[in-house]
This record gives structure tokens, sequence and C-alpha cells, in this order.
């Protein structure tokens, strides 16, 4: 198997839920992830490893998503600022996985727990969390980026930790 692959199945999930939260359309999600990785692997000799494979790939499929919307003259203004990671468990593929996302929301600290929160599941503006937390929206923005990041990982660490039980009791 190559690494490529490898990267393919790690992370073919995480960009397509990505994408769902900035289109929403799984249509267009799931094309923008296949032109997304083709262009992984034609500029793979770019990647210099300095920056997480995933923020990379992240990069890629945006800038995919960007020139569709110009292709299809979308603006990227007509774009609405929704919450993006609702997708995080309206994806879940099963209660199971909808719990491990909760718990893993739920072993942040404050202030990206409650940002989390008031963004996906209040659904409301970084200008209305800035507001209560008696911030800017800026700060909301960057604070709910750290804490979908923080999850992210949270949520990585616990699947490499299940992988290797499940093959511990394979053997």
């Amino acid at each position: 198997m190559s690494d490529f692959e490898d990267v393919y199945k790690l992370y073919f999930r995480d960009v397509f839920l990505y994408m769902c939260g900035l289109c929403r359309d799984e249509g267009v999600a799931e094309e923008i992830v296949q032109d997304t990785f083709v262009k992984a692997l034609e500029n793979l000799d770019r990647y210099d490893g300095r920056k997480d494979i995933r923020a990379w790939l992240f990069t890629i499929a945006r800038n995919t998503y960007y020139n569709y919307c110009r292709h299809k003259n979308i603006s990227i203004d007509d774009i609405p600022e929704t919450p993006d990671d609702v997708v995080f468990v309206e994806h879940a593929e099963n209660e199971e996985q909808a719990m491990q996302i909760h718990m893993a929301l739920h072993s942040l600290r404050e202030p990206y727990k409650e940002v989390f929160n008031l963004r996906v599941f209040g659904e409301l503006s970084f200008e209305k969390i800035g507001t209560i937390f008696g911030r800017s929206a800026g700060w909301a923005r960057v604070t709910y980026f750290r804490a979908k990041k923080l999850l992210m990982e949270k949520l990585n660490a616990d699947a490499i930790d299940n992988e290797r039980k499940c093959e511990e009791h394979e053997k």
C-alpha cells in the first residue's frame, strides 16, 4: 500500500466533512474532495512536511471549492456563514460515533467547549458569540477554530487508540 493511499484513507472523511460544512451539498462536497486528492497526488512533490498534512489537504479543498464557485458564478459572499461543524454530528455513522464526538467535545476546556457549542448547536454567528463573551467576532472565530482543531485532534487520537486495540485483540 502506498503512503498516499494511507493518507487518502486517513483523511478522506475529514476533508469530506469539511467540504460538507463549507458547501452544504454532499454531492458537490464529494466531487470537490475527489478533485482535492487528485490535486494533492499531482502536487505531492510540493508538500514539504512543515504543515500538518490535513491542513494542507483542507487548503487544497478550500481553494478547489472557491475555483468551483467561480466557475459556477457563485459569489463567495453568497456562501452563508453558518456553522460548518454540525456535520460532525449529522454525519456520525451511528450512535456510538456520535457519542464519541460528544465525549471528545465534553473533554475540551473552556472557552473552547462553550464557543464550539454556541456555534454548532446554538447556530450563533461569531458576532453574537463575541458579544456573549464581551469580546470581538474575531476572537470568537479564532477560539472556534482552535476548538475545532482540538476536537479533531482528540477524535483522531481516539480513533488511532481504537485501531490499536482492535489490532491487539485480533492477535
